[in-house]
């Protein structure tokens, strides 16, 4: 540990003399989509990733948008505006003329106070703004750098780190250190040229000795452009693909159900570059994308080496065969090691779209090859999931809008005639009151490897679905959200032995009087089949699982300097004979001195579940390009603070500690990462250098 704190004061220090320029701070981004964030990372439990997400809204708030020249793609680019508000704003400035003020945004249908506050600080308005081709001269002198370098670990010492390792296949350790190192630079030219690399080491992974020999155990590198000529996009090294609503092909960040129900229309932007550390969901290749008029299309090709787990050869074939994909990215044990970069994916195809006004259309297909046989699966619930080596699929994709309607849809096909479709429709009834619906329709045999589609199964698959969501405001400061999602499986799914069905709903109230006070509370409920395991009966019966969410939320600015946060949460599970509880109530404070160097983030946090199945999820304040959204389980406590210090122009430093404690519990964690204490405690430490 004080071997890697040497590294990182050393490059600190003598970093700070030779940095002249500013970069704004763009952690209030973030605040703006928690909601969706908290909700994403409940629902799943791979890692995710939002690098791609703050990038775009980094850009933004150093490079405002002109909202009187600005096109319907680069509005959804802000991520912060419905499908709805879109088309409202750009018929508003085409009925009306060019926006004067900013101010004028409030008599635009659809845009509230809070919408408003949210994008100010990324947008702007102003006369026309010319195109500027990249020359050299400009690359040099006008493009931005920006360097990360961040340390982190857990404090505490885990099973993992203390178990002897004598033998070359013992895996009762982590091979290497606890710390976490994780280093980022790019560069970027506007919006129309980026570059750059990243490198992450997980915590129990070596680190240049050892099985990692080559330094960091993941690396990831791009170089992109982004034109508005004949050729609109080149990607060489690592990218991403976002097309339609995600039902053939998506990779990165997709958002799904939440509060914000008119924002259930994903908005696909085609190839971007990936500056994320995911290790597997990204492609590794070229791209292109060429257009004229009303026509583009892209072409891609990648071919990567990602981690699965293997199996003995085929004893007829002799073939060799893997189980399962493996997506954590941790490489800490042989056994971790013998799953990394076992299978080679090797990708190729290309999306046509044609757009006239409002209506767009596009046609998605591509191939997907591995070097490997997926062996299916003896599990009942897996007889129609993919297996093989090759995959292949093809889908239409839509949206247009007429009046208050705007239509979208997406349907694909797999090989195996695996068919899957999803159609949608969000309606503005009124300037106060608008409803979306979407239907999805998901047969049990449909195979896309690479979707990342509305669903309420962890894949777009055996599942069937209508979604109604509903947005009004009573006020200029009340307003109501909710939806309901009615859902059924035909087919089996993992832990249901029969066929299920479920629902869900929201229903938040917010009230935002001023700009110095908001207030909203929720409730969440979930019911879907599970099977039931606490009978003896050698049929495994279905029953429904029922989980409750209450929430009060509130917010408070005290003064320029000083905010003020209150929640709480509290679950109720019940499936079969178990009935849990969980409870959670936390304050934040958040102190940020006008012309100090300084910031501050404090929460301390209560909690009480009786389960880990009655955990409550909630986002925390982090470093930038960081992420925190844990679980809250079990009884105990929980605080953190960040401090921000801006040493020097361009140099910025984030340190973090967070420690939860255990009232009911004296070990931590589980398996290697067990901890013989009642408490948890993690450092970070970052530092970032623009220029």
């Amino acid at each position: 540990m004080i071997r890697y704190l040497s590294y990182l004061l050393v490059f600190l220090f003598t970093g700070i003399g030779c940095i002249q320029a500013q970069t704004t701070d763009v952690e209030k981004a973030l605040e703006q989509i928690k909601d969706q964030l908290e909700i994403i990372s409940s629902n799943t439990d791979v890692e995710l990733d939002f690098n791609t997400l703050l990038d775009e809204l980094t850009y933004y708030f150093n490079n405002p948008l002109n909202l009187n020249t600005a096109n319907h793609d680069d509005l959804q680019n802000l991520y912060l505006l419905s499908e709805l508000q879109i088309n409202a704003l750009l018929s508003h400035i085409e009925k009306n003329g060019k926006l004067v003020a900013l101010e004028e945004l409030q008599t635009v249908d659809g845009f509230d106070l809070k919408t408003i506050r949210a994008i100010l600080p990324f947008v702007k308005i102003g006369a026309a703004e010319y195109y500027q081709p990249v020359t050299f001269p400009k690359l040099i002198t006008e493009g931005n750098n920006v360097l990360f370098v961040r340390y982190q670990q857990v404090l505490e010492e885990a099973k993992g780190y203390t178990a002897p390792n004598t033998e070359t296949n013992d895996t009762s350790r982590y091979l290497g250190s606890p710390v976490k190192l994780y280093t980022r630079y790019r560069y970027t030219f506007s919006n129309q040229l980026s570059a750059g690399i990243t490198a992450e080491k997980d915590a129990g992974e070596e680190f240049f000795n050892g099985t990692q020999k080559q330094g960091f155990d993941f690396y990831s590198a791009h170089l992109f452009y982004s034109g508005k000529g004949l050729i609109q996009k080149i990607a060489l090294g690592d990218f991403q693909l976002q097309y339609g609503q995600g039902l053939v092909l998506w990779s990165g960040l997709a958002y799904g159900k939440s509060a914000d129900v008119m924002n259930i229309k994903k908005n696909a932007r085609g190839m971007l570059p990936y500056t994320s550390v995911n290790e597997n969901l990204f492609m590794r290749g070229v791209g292109l994308s060429v257009g004229k008029k009303r026509l583009r299309a892209d072409l891609f090709f990648s071919s990567n080496k990602i981690d699965a787990n293997l199996s003995s050869p085929d004893t007829l074939t002799q073939e060799d065969i893997f189980t399962s994909f493996q997506e954590s990215g941790y490489h800490r044990t042989y056994a971790e090691l013998s799953d990394k970069d076992a299978l080679r994916s090797t990708f190729a195809g290309g999306h046509l779209d044609y757009n006239y006004k409002t209506l767009k259309l596009g046609v998605t297909g591509y191939a997907t090859f591995f070097d490997k046989n997926l062996d299916a699966s003896t599990q009942l619930y897996k007889q129609f999931d993919f297996s093989g080596d090759h995959n292949t699929n093809l889908g239409i994709d839509y949206s247009y809008a007429f009046k208050n309607f705007s239509f979208f849809g997406e349907t694909g096909l797999s090989k195996n005639n695996g068919l899957a479709t999803i159609n949608g429709v969000l309606i503005s009834l009124d300037p106060r009151v608008a409803i979306s619906v979407v239907q999805r329709y998901y047969k049990k045999n449909y195979q896309a490897l690479l979707s990342n589609a509305l669903a309420e199964n962890s894949k777009a698959a055996n599942e069937q679905g209508m979604y109604i969501g509903l947005s009004t405001r009573l006020s200029r400061s009340l307003s109501v959200n909710a939806y309901f999602d009615r859902f059924k499986f035909p087919w089996l799914r993992f832990g249901v032995d029969a066929p299920s069905a479920g629902y869900e709903y929201i229903a938040q109230v917010n009230y935002v009087p001023s700009k110095t006070f908001e207030i909203y509370g929720r409730v969440k409920h979930t019911t879907k089949g599970e099977n039931n395991t606490d009978t003896e009966s050698i049929i495994t019966p279905t029953t429904n699982l029922d989980q409750t969410n209450y929430r009060l939320h509130l917010w408070y600015k005290l003064s320029t300097t000083l905010s003020l946060a209150n929640r709480v949460e509290v679950t109720k599970y019940k499936i079969g004979a178990t009935d849990e509880n969980g409870f959670l109530i936390y304050q934040d404070i958040s102190y940020k001195p006008l012309n100090s160097r300084f910031t501050f983030s404090l929460r301390y946090a209560l909690f009480d579940s009786d389960s880990y199945d009655s955990r409550i999820y909630t986002y925390e304040q982090d470093v930038l390009y960081a992420y925190s959204i844990p679980a809250y389980y079990y009884e105990g406590s929980r605080f953190y603070l960040v401090v921000k210090c801006r040493l020097t122009k361009g140099v910025d430093v984030w340190l973090r500690y967070a420690q939860t404690s255990y009232a009911n519990s004296d070990i931590t964690g589980s398996g290697l990462d067990e901890i013989e204490s009642n408490h948890k405690s993690e450092l970070k430490a970052q530092i970032r250098f623009s220029f």
